[in-house]
């Protein structure tokens, strides 16, 4: 009714600023973009080789779990990665297995760490999408690299920013949900903890004592339990692929799950959403939900 896609539609080209505001921000509605950054150096130059040699020994934040899940529900907990700080080539080392860890490596820290860990790369990219900014009056927040192992998920959530998800190599899966979904995806909070590793290199889970707790989703989309999640089965989950060269508007509040093909790398440019009314008609449904369930 809400007139969601049954699927992802693709785009051809990079629209102009006005068509994308008017086409795709302004109804909250996700695309494909293709051919939006085929003028990117970083197509051709980022192989393994490359980036050991622009980056190579220098020190990075790398998140490292137990499992695979950063910043995702386990054992009651949200649990946060152990933010390992280590050579760029060693983490690489471990990506194409010339070292072997029974841990998941991935490079994901979201602080704009292209233009703060790595900005030897960024002239292989761009700073912001030029039609993106000019349509919304503003540059990104943040600008994000994320290189890591298949066996990395990110767990179902949602952002308040209007992202531009690029795929440099491999391959993104992801899932998604638009925002009317709210009703029939959990949410709970939960005690925030962090992965520690003690002296024998096995994880324990460390509660942050001091901070508040955190509302997470507990459902796994794509294995739902649904004796316990009842209500997720009249959710209608988009599922998407999106390959080396495309481009991904993500609507703001839309929830995502994604998965990865080993070692892929992606860039992605978020900028701060507009706290309009489709911001104040999510929070209405939002508390609506949490009103019915409270009845």
């Amino acid at each position: 009714e809400l007139g969601w896609p049954e699927s992802i539609p693709y785009l051809d080209r990079p629209p102009s600023p006005l068509e994308f505001y008017r086409e795709w921000v302004s109804p909250n509605k996700p695309c494909i973009i293709r051919n939006a950054i085929s003028h990117w150096p970083a197509l051709k130059k980022w192989t393994s080789a490359y980036l050991r040699e622009v980056v190579g020994p220098k020190v990075v934040s790398v998140a490292v779990t137990p499992n695979g899940y950063a910043d995702a529900v386990f054992q009651d907990r949200f649990v946060m990665p152990e933010e390992r700080q280590m050579p760029f080539m060693d983490f690489l080392d471990i990506v194409e297995k010339k070292v072997t860890s029974p841990n998941v490596f991935y490079v994901q820290k979201q602080c704009s760490n292209l233009t703060e860990e790595f900005p030897e790369l960024i002239c292989d990219v761009q700073p912001d999408i030029p039609w993106m900014s000019e349509a919304l009056g503003k540059k990104p927040d943040a600008v994000n690299f994320w290189l890591g192992e298949a066996a990395a998920v990110t767990s179902l959530h949602k952002d308040h920013y209007e992202n531009l998800y690029c795929v440099i190599s491999g391959e993104k899966h992801f899932l998604l949900h638009p925002p009317s979904d709210r009703p029939f995806i959990p949410y709970e909070l939960y005690q925030p903890a962090t992965y520690h590793v003690s002296e024998d290199g096995s994880f324990e889970i460390v509660d942050e004592k001091t901070a508040e707790k955190v509302p997470w989703i507990p459902l796994d989309p794509l294995n739902p339990d649904l004796e316990l999640y009842p209500e997720y089965a009249q959710a209608k989950p988009l599922q998407c692929t999106v390959k080396a060269g495309e481009m991904l508007y993500l609507p703001s509040l839309w929830f995502h799950h994604v998965q990865q093909s080993h070692g892929c790398i992606a860039v992605n440019y978020w900028y701060d959403m507009e706290y309009d009314i489709k911001y104040s008609y999510y929070q209405l449904l939002d508390c609506l939900t949490k009103t019915v369930k409270m009845l």
